[in-house]
């Protein structure tokens, strides 16, 4: 295994970023110079992304379970309670800054014929009894459908059980993961050639002529996304670390975020976090927790997806909400945001759900799923890549505030 290692370093130790930009820059060039073959070259993407996928719930069931079953939950390296409540706080500001810009910036949409499109919940309780049926889920089925709350729950419970095992099977625990680790970071280190692939077909087949009838929409979407990742994200972590937080929020959008706004998954992004905060020595004991909780509840960018579209949904039917309605809607994304899977476009169909606090018909609230679809390439790239690079952002400064306190 020392050998593979050493074999293996060099690769793994090579600055990922330049590489990515490397490929972001000859993604678009060959894109434009050979449209035909950019879009066969997407198949390399898919294959990236599909790796990222498959291993990324094993990671998650193994780590996890792992953490938990060699670290007492209660011990001085574990610091949850900080970082669930800046995930969820930071979810609910998310919606709230999407409301002020969504009444700053009033747009309407251009609403064509009822799509087909799958059903979606019609009510909050319908997302709760998702996440409920998502906790029981049978684990087998939870790791090959990508169903992490299930995944979450299942390690959770293994790994309070084994924790009573003995030394030897600890240990085993341990390896295993280590194992399922190094795998992840081969798969990540092929990042560069998989986002080329990404690139290439993105700008062949679409360019930015789909966006042009949409730029008003994606212009407050984009806005509230950058507002976020550089107003309240770092005021949060101020607040918690007492430093300047823009060195981590530069960092974690830079390695997390612009592998997150390519790959499209939060889920596929957890591997890409856990190295992050590998790497920068954070306790196990939080990461490998931190990180996959993360991906389910911490979602931001959702909420200002499924926010921004409703009420562009109700100013295009003439309905102009008053501010009590437009907090609750804010409430009622953020809860909708956390009910979102981890998946390329996984917050649209929350729309419909926020939409009936309007009164708008399914049919109507599933032409706007539709022109999230549209424009899905940019918005649930940004909307992503917020998401993710949060969780490692915020999981830093929890650590960072620990050191600060002594703990």
């Amino acid at each position: 295994m020392k050998r593979v290692f050493k074999f293996a370093m060099p690769f793994l130790q090579a600055s990922l970023v330049k590489q990515i930009l490397i490929a972001l820059i000859l993604g678009v060039g060959f894109a434009y110079l050979a449209p035909g073959a950019a879009e066969s070259a997407g198949f390399l993407g898919k294959v990236f992304v599909t790796a990222l996928k498959a291993v990324a719930p094993v990671l998650v069931f193994v780590l996890v379970m792992s953490s938990i079953a060699n670290q007492d939950l209660g011990s001085e390296d574990v610091h949850m309670k900080p970082i669930l409540a800046m995930y969820l706080i930071a979810t609910f500001l998310s919606a709230l800054v999407a409301v002020a810009a969504s009444f700053m910036f009033p747009t309407e949409l251009i609403l064509a014929a009822k799509p087909d499109v799958a059903a979606a919940p019609s009510y909050v309780s319908d997302v709760l009894g998702n996440v409920v049926l998502n906790v029981v889920d049978n684990p087998v089925h939870a790791i090959a459908n990508g169903n992490y709350i299930g995944i979450l729950a299942w390690a959770i419970a293994m790994g309070m059980v084994l924790r009573h095992s003995g030394d030897a099977t600890r240990e085993v625990l341990s390896d295993v993961a280590k194992g399922v680790e190094f795998v992840v970071r081969l798969v990540i280190r092929f990042a560069p050639v998989g986002i080329f692939g990404l690139v290439s077909q993105t700008f062949a087949t679409t360019g930015i002529q789909v966006f042009q009838s949409y730029l008003e929409l994606l212009a407050v979407l984009m806005g509230s996304f950058l507002v976020v990742a550089l107003i309240v994200n770092p005021l949060m972590v101020a607040v918690m670390t007492h430093k300047n937080p823009f060195p981590l929020v530069w960092m974690t959008l830079r390695e997390s975020g612009v592998n997150a706004f390519f790959t499209r998954s939060s889920a596929a992004n957890i591997p890409v976090n856990l190295e992050i905060c590998r790497r920068l020595g954070l306790p196990e004991s939080t990461y490998s927790i931190s990180i996959p909780v993360g991906g389910a509840i911490n979602m931001g960018g959702a909420a200002i997806t499924i926010t921004v579209l409703t009420l562009s949904a109700a100013y295009t039917l003439g309905i102009h909400p008053d501010l009590g309605t437009a907090v609750l809607l804010s409430f009622v994304a953020s809860i909708c945001a956390c009910g979102a899977s981890g998946v390329p476009g996984g917050s649209l169909m929350l729309i419909p759900l926020a939409c009936g606090l309007f009164g708008i018909d399914q049919g109507t609230a599933l032409q706007v799923v539709a022109v999230g679809f549209i424009i899905g390439v940019l918005q649930d790239s940004a909307e992503t890549a917020l998401n993710s690079s949060s969780d490692a952002l915020f999981t830093i400064a929890a650590c960072q505030r620990a050191e600060r306190l002594g703990k």
